[in-house]
């Protein structure tokens, strides 16, 4: 399993999401500010197994293609060994 947590321009975020929530997956949304300009921008937190990675950063590049004269975003992919709901 991997954690996405992906960067992006909060307009894009939230196109990425709708997408993402409408395929099935769950996402968490963090606000957050930072780099060029102290944008605000959202940070997403995507759980998706191994064979989804691919599918999940497609639907965030084309999000992020969508919205214009934004700037761009980040993901990162992090192995995930286990979880815990409580």
């Amino acid at each position: 399993m991997k954690l996405i947590l992906a960067v992006l321009p909060e307009k894009a975020a939230m196109l990425a999401s709708d997408q993402l929530v409408a395929q099935g997956y769950r996402v968490t949304h963090l606000a957050s500010t930072g780099g060029f300009l102290r944008r605000g921008n959202t940070t997403l937190l995507i759980g998706a197994e191994d064979d989804q990675v691919e599918i999940v950063l497609r639907l965030l590049r084309e999000a992020r293609h969508q919205i214009r004269g934004d700037l761009g975003g980040i993901a990162i992919v992090l192995n995930v060994t286990g979880f815990e709901r409580f």
